[in-house]
Parts: structure tokens; sequence; C-alpha cells
């Protein structure tokens, strides 16, 4: 995959990038009310965008887990381990995922939005293969 490509909130896409008005005033503002926290497996990683979106985009990655993937609307107590990723909320250039007509916003180092990126690119593979056997099961 290549992640160069993936819009960003620094560098918009021509016409409306995001077309839910909820997820372009979350993405937008980035004020600190507006910002959520996932937890998945390992890693903690500041997301934005409007509650509708990061539920289905928690969803998605959840299919990527043995665990379970949390979503939260304040910092979790053991905090942001990744030092470049505390920092990254006063850096440009993050990863905006487009999720169903809205999209969420990825607050983390290079490395970590990638490893996001590709765990929501996974879990959205799941759920069509998941779909498409429950479809195929019906039919018989």
């Amino acid at each position: 995959m290549d992640h160069e490509a993936r819009p960003s909130a620094d560098q918009p896409s021509e016409g409306p990038p995001v077309p839910c008005e909820d997820c372009r005033n979350a993405l937008r503002s980035q004020s600190r009310d507006s910002v959520s926290f996932l937890l998945l497996d390992q890693f903690t990683l500041p997301v934005v965008g409007c509650p509708d979106h990061l539920e289905q985009f928690r969803a998605v990655c959840g299919l990527t887990t043995d665990g379970r993937a949390q979503l939260l609307s304040y910092q979790p107590a053991g905090g942001i381990t990744c030092p470049a990723c505390r920092r990254s909320s006063h850096a440009t250039g993050h990863a905006m995922v487009p999720v169903a007509g809205g999209a969420a916003m990825l607050l983390g180092c290079p490395d970590h939005q990638s490893t996001i990126v590709d765990r929501y690119q996974t879990g959205q593979l799941t759920r069509q293969r998941l779909t498409d056997d429950f479809d195929t099961f019906r039919s018989v």
C-alpha cells in the first residue's frame, strides 16, 4: 500500500473530502473536546472525527485483534506511551481515513498511523469476507 497517497488535513483533495458535516467540524477544530483515543492492542492513538464515524472506525479496527478495541473520550490513565505520538498532535500531515461518508484523522506518529491504517484496511477485508460468507450461507 502506498501510504504517501492518502489525503491529509493539510493537503485536502479536490471537492469536499468529507461529506459528514460533524466530521468536518471536528477535523477543523481539533480541540481537546474533539480528540478521542483509540486503544487497540499495544497502541493508544489520538483520533479525531464525529462520534458515529469514530465508532465505525473502532469497530472495523476491532476485527483485527483477539482483544478489544476501545474508543475513549478522555486520555487514558497510562497516557500515550510513544513519545513521537505524544508530540504529533502539533505536527501536520496526519492520515485521514475515509469511513463510510465521514473520516477519522489519526494524530499519531507516521509509523503508528501507518500501522493503524493497515489494521483498518485489514478489518474492512475481514468484514467483507464475513459478509460474503454470510450471504453465501443464506442463499444455500
